[in-house]
């Protein structure tokens, strides 16, 4: 390793310019920053002009507050800011900026000019280049708010600027921020420009209908079609925002937009959490979407964690893990056709008597059955029998339609042709059946609760010291999914019972995994996953094939349930279980009307 002749304090310049390697990563990271402390003064409404994607010049003006003229050449210091002023500011902070860092760390690499006026003054300028401040301040006429004007980003670093990428490339990068940014605060007007050309016009969206038009603008059409309205509380706890349908899914997590108390945030325990909620509805390999706003009291959340505060901690992560997972779970689970459809469903639950029979010695499974739990529960043992399914008659009233429609045929033994109110639907009746019974099985055993069995032989596992304290740590945790291990010294712990359900599965590996979560995330999952996965094997199994020829009544049973089953556009592996097609779907199939 090379050493130095002697230990020195770094130059101011040249600590600056390596303060602002954390901020200024792109012209982008200078965007957000201006526009957070355009936010944080009260601006509604704020202009970013960029030239040669932001590698040239950005100018960001706002109607804030503004900054008085004898404070301007503070407001350029390093550490210099007006939002916190002490420990406990700190600790629970609530403005998007506090450090003080973003105008010394931009100024340190680029030619600026910062110019503001606050109500009552005429407005002054003050100018750096490259953190040479110049001598004085000068009078410049400029309403209410701060105009900075950012010229030659790196002109004195030219390393880092031959890191940058096409100018096409950076401005897609700063029009991504704009796009969040806006998301974010809907009472706020955003103009984008860039070589004089607008690109994104957005006025303040203060009612419903403009904030529904302005996520369609920003995240696609197709977004609002699929999103349904997350709105869920605790003790100290809010979530509102939307969460898409999983048939609406991307290839890359780009989709996925959260805001903790205002603050755009890019968390890995939020995305775990979120993750697991979509777990059985969304395709293998897909990303869901969603735009979600956390509100929590802010002494709860710490975002001084990062120098781009793109990261938080939460002081009980437990808490949030399973305040988001339960909240987006349960509103996928309550998207039922009906919602779907926009239809209002008129029918009633089909009865069901109490025989009980065992499903997979029958010569062939009925629908509408569902699982209940009974002692010695044996996942697809015990099925109960529904009788009295409706069908349409002749007489039968347009208004007593049910959501899912009467089915009509059933095609190549596979599908199942619907006629609803307005159209048709295709159901798929395997995936279809598979969902049904996967719920039926989740609720029996949820119902039960998970049974343990002891292990004839403990398995001894050797982990590191952080482990088996984790394992001390989340005793309650184990006991609750019918997991029971031991530590039993400082680097050892012993698996003792497992659930009943799991017998056959890798004890080591699945102790392991769930002690991997507990480290990064503060829960896990993952017995409940591996349950899961078992359950959706025995409703594959145990679901109807292909080919098999099916009755009318059955087929409607079949379509009853799918409007009674949680998550029952999607099976278990995320394909989807059925597609509608409207009247003027197939109209314009046929150029009817034309």
């Amino acid at each position: 390793m090379k050493s130095s002749s002697s230990i020195h304090v770094l130059s101011p310049r040249l600590s600056n310019q390596i303060a602002a390697g954390e901020v200024v990563e792109r012209p982008a990271s200078i965007v957000k920053e201006l526009v957070e402390n355009a936010l944080d003064a009260g601006s509604t409404q704020i202009d970013i002009d960029c030239e040669a994607g932001g590698i040239g010049r950005i100018r960001i003006r706002d109607n804030g507050a503004g900054i008085r003229s004898n404070e301007l050449p503070l407001a350029l210091s390093r550490h210099a800011t007006s939002k916190i002023s002490a420990l406990d500011d700190l600790e629970a902070v609530s403005t998007l900026g506090f450090r003080g860092e973003a105008l010394a760390s931009i100024a340190s690499v680029t030619r600026l000019d910062l110019i503001s006026a606050v109500e009552g003054e005429a407005g002054s300028m003050v100018s750096v280049e490259g953190r040479d401040m110049s001598p004085s301040i000068e009078a410049f006429a400029h309403p209410r708010g701060t105009t900075v004007d950012v010229r030659d980003l790196f002109f004195n670093t030219p390393a880092r600027r031959k890191f940058l990428k096409t100018e096409k490339t950076e401005f897609g990068h700063i029009d991504a921020v704009i796009s969040r940014q806006a998301l974010g605060r809907f009472d706020v007007g955003f103009r984008l420009t860039h070589q004089g050309r607008v690109t994104r016009h957005l006025p303040p969206a203060l009612s419903g209908s403009v904030q529904s038009e302005r996520i369609a603008n920003l995240l696609g059409r197709g977004f609002m079609d699929a999103a349904l309205v997350v709105d869920s509380s605790a003790t100290g706890l809010s979530l509102k925002g939307w969460a898409c349908r999983a048939t609406f899914n991307r290839a890359q997590a780009d989709c996925q937009n959260v805001f903790v108390n205002g603050r755009a945030v890019r968390d890995k325990l939020v995305s775990h959490a979120l993750r697991q909620a979509y777990r059985d509805v969304l395709f293998h390999g897909r990303h869901p979407c969603y735009l979600l706003y956390l509100e929590l009291d802010p002494a709860q959340v710490d975002v001084n964690v990062h120098p781009t505060k793109h990261e938080v901690r939460f002081r009980d992560s437990r808490l949030i893990y399973d305040f988001l997972l339960r909240s987006v779970s349960r509103v996928l689970a309550d998207d039922r056709p009906d919602q779907v459809l926009n239809q209002e469903s008129s029918f009633h639950a089909i009865s069901a008597d109490q025989q009980i029979e065992t499903a997979l010695q029958q010569p062939g499974i009925r629908f509408g059955e569902s699982v209940r739990p009974s002692a010695g529960f044996d996942a697809l043992s015990r099925l109960v029998k529904t009788t009295g399914v409706s069908e349409p008659g002749k007489d039968s009233n347009q208004q007593d339609i049910p959501p899912m429609g009467y089915a009509v045929a059933q095609l190549h033994g596979v599908y199942i042709i619907a006629q609803t109110r307005d159209g048709m639907i295709i159901v798929d009746m395997h995936a279809a059946h598979e969902r049904i019974t996967y719920e039926a099985l989740k609720h029996a055993l949820d119902e039960s609760g998970l049974v343990s069995q002891p292990l004839l032989i403990p398995v001894t596992v050797h982990v590191s010291q952080r482990e088996a304290e984790l394992v001390q740590e989340a005793q309650g945790l184990f006991q609750q999914f019918g997991l029971g291990v031991q530590c039993v010294g400082p680097e050892t712990i012993r698996i003792e019972q497992v659930p009943a359900i799991l017998r056959r599965a890798s004890h080591e590996d699945l102790v392991r995994d769930v002690l991997s979560d507990l480290a990064e995330f503060g829960t896990s999952g993952r017995i409940v996953e591996a349950r899961d996965n078992l359950l959706g094997t025995m409703a594959c199994h145990g679901s109807v094939r292909a080919n098999r020829q099916l009755t009318l009544s059955e087929m409607n049973a079949l379509l009853r349930d799918i409007e009674h089953t949680e998550r029952s556009g999607q099976c278990n592996h995320g394909r989807p279980t059925w597609t509608a097609l409207s009247l003027n779907d197939l109209d314009r199939l046929f150029l009817r009307g034309r």
